[in-house]
């Protein structure tokens, strides 16, 4: 999972990478159309089926965005205003020092209006313990002891009984998350007060500890975080999150993909172009919509000058599965390589510890995020995704297969070749997407459909259109803006 320093590619005629981003740009654009043209000829049957919206014909069939954007409209997005707006201003400006706990009681009343009193008073409980036991200096204990609190998670009559505190079910699961997010948070501070202990008091660390913990723009979902700036980063940050957001919305309204993907009929039908359309449009809301919710919390995080992990890179220009989870939630990937991949030994003692600190790593996302069997799939894809990349790479760096490449085929056609295998990887990609944001099933089908009965007729151009996009992420990672 780690990286290393490449070496830059070969530049390719720019009439060749203008045919690729004129070819994947298009392939998008006539994917979405016929998606589109599709979803409205079903329109009706979504209604009845998904209870899509009827107020301007919107998809609600995302329960991510429409539980953050429904939470954000009733109470988040006014609590963040009142964080950057009033409390952390104000205290910059007059009592510069009463700044950190100021807002850290803001944080701890603001949760405790998201959450009520008991449902903080869990994330406190969760605190304390994982407090306590990392007071012991035990990296084991401390993990024993974290991942114990989070599988309470799992137990079914503690489950009933926080529902019970709660009026809707959106209520709990915003619970959920927020417990979800401090764990990790719990995890790392219980982890460094093992490998570098702190030389102030219990006091001193418990503050800082509740002041990590509660900081709010991050309480709730993240991003994982491990000079002032200016109104002019503000008024342009804030127009690319209005931007994203009015993007994500305009996709629910215009192509209805979650409520088709949820339709197994639909996509057994769909015609091949709106098939793609549908895969390419689920990654891609995946990626606006995290850019949304990452965006908000990291502009309001930069403001109050804490550095924040970089915002998703898009789907459309990852075409391996180290990229993925290197630049998609680059919060999420340093936390693993710092508590999980490195501390089992990473890639310092050899292959066979590489593989299981990586799969290890696979092993605790897939818990994190509940554990079901179609996360199971997921991280296995990926695991195995990881393995296959990492052997070829090491196939093709050997001494005898480098220089039979180097003797035969010229830079730019080894830079060709590269696409064309990162095409395939690409595949896997999306379609390991496919089973994270759908389900077993809608992997099955799609493997179905487009590998199986598909092979000689829609298998080729889609790897075709992927090389496409394979040779604009190998030149976007090549010169970044």
């Amino acid at each position: 999972m780690t990286s290393k320093p490449k070496a830059p590619l070969t530049p390719l005629p720019w009439s060749e990478v203008l045919a690729y981003w004129v070819l994947s740009f298009g392939s998008h654009l006539y994917s979405f159309y016929r998606l589109h043209r599709f979803s409205k000829g079903k329109v009706s049957g979504v209604f009845k089926r998904h209870d899509v919206g009827t107020c301007f014909c919107q998809d609600q069939s995302d329960f991510e965005w429409s539980f953050w954007t429904g939470w954000a409209k009733k109470t988040l997005l006014w609590t963040l205003i009142g964080h950057d707006a009033v409390i952390s201003n104000l205290f910059l400006t007059f009592h510069q020092q009463f700044r950190v706990p100021a807002l850290t009681i803001y944080g701890l009343l603001a949760a405790s209006s998201g959450l009520g009193i008991k449902g903080v008073s869990v994330v406190l409980v969760h605190l304390g313990l994982s407090f306590s036991v990392a007071k012991l200096k035990k990296p084991t204990l401390s993990w024993a002891c974290n991942l114990m609190l989070l599988s309470t998670f799992y137990i079914q009559p503690l489950q009933e009984i926080q529902r019970s505190w709660y009026k809707t079910e959106e209520e709990y699961y915003l619970l959920l998350f927020s417990i979800a997010v401090c764990g990790l948070r719990f995890i790392s501070f219980s982890l460094e007060q093992c490998w570098c202990p702190l030389d102030h008091g219990g006091v001193v660390q418990l503050s800082w500890l509740f002041s990590y913990t509660f900081y709010h723009p991050f309480f709730y979902n993240g991003p994982i975080i491990m000079d002032k700036y200016s109104l002019r980063y503000l008024v342009l940050r804030s127009g690319r999150i209005i931007l994203w957001w009015c993007l994500a919305e305009f996709m629910i309204h215009v192509m209805y993909m979650h409520s088709i993907q949820s339709t197994e009929t639909y996509l057994e039908i769909l015609p091949p172009w709106a098939l793609g359309g549908l895969a390419l449009a689920l990654v891609q809301f995946f990626y606006v919509k995290y850019l949304v919710l990452f965006g908000l919390p990291s502009m309001l995080a930069s403001l109050d000058n804490v550095n924040t992990p970089k915002l998703p890179r898009c789907v459309s220009i990852i075409h391996s599965f180290s990229g993925m989870w290197r630049h998609f939630d680059e919060g999420l990937y340093r936390w693993l390589i710092r508590y999980i991949y490195v501390p089992l030994g990473g890639s310092r003692h050899g292959h066979l510890y590489k593989m299981l600190s990586t799969g290890l790593a696979f092993g605790f996302v897939c818990f994190w995020h509940g554990g079901h069997d179609y996360l199971q799939y997921w991280a296995l894809m990926n695991w195995t995704g990881l393995l296959v990349e990492n052997g070829l790479k090491s196939l093709l760096a050997s001494s005898f297969i480098h220089s039979i490449i180097v003797s035969n085929l010229s830079a730019a056609m080894e830079r060709r070749c590269i696409a064309l295998l990162s095409a395939f990887s690409t595949a896997m990609v999306i379609l390991s997407n496919l089973v994270f944001l759908g389900g077993i099933h809608v992997g099955k089908i799609f493997w179905k459909r487009v590998f199986i009965q598909g092979w000689s007729t829609m298998a080729p151009p889609m790897l075709a259109f992927l090389y496409c996009f394979a040779q604009i992420g190998l030149e976007w990672t090549s010169h970044p803006p």
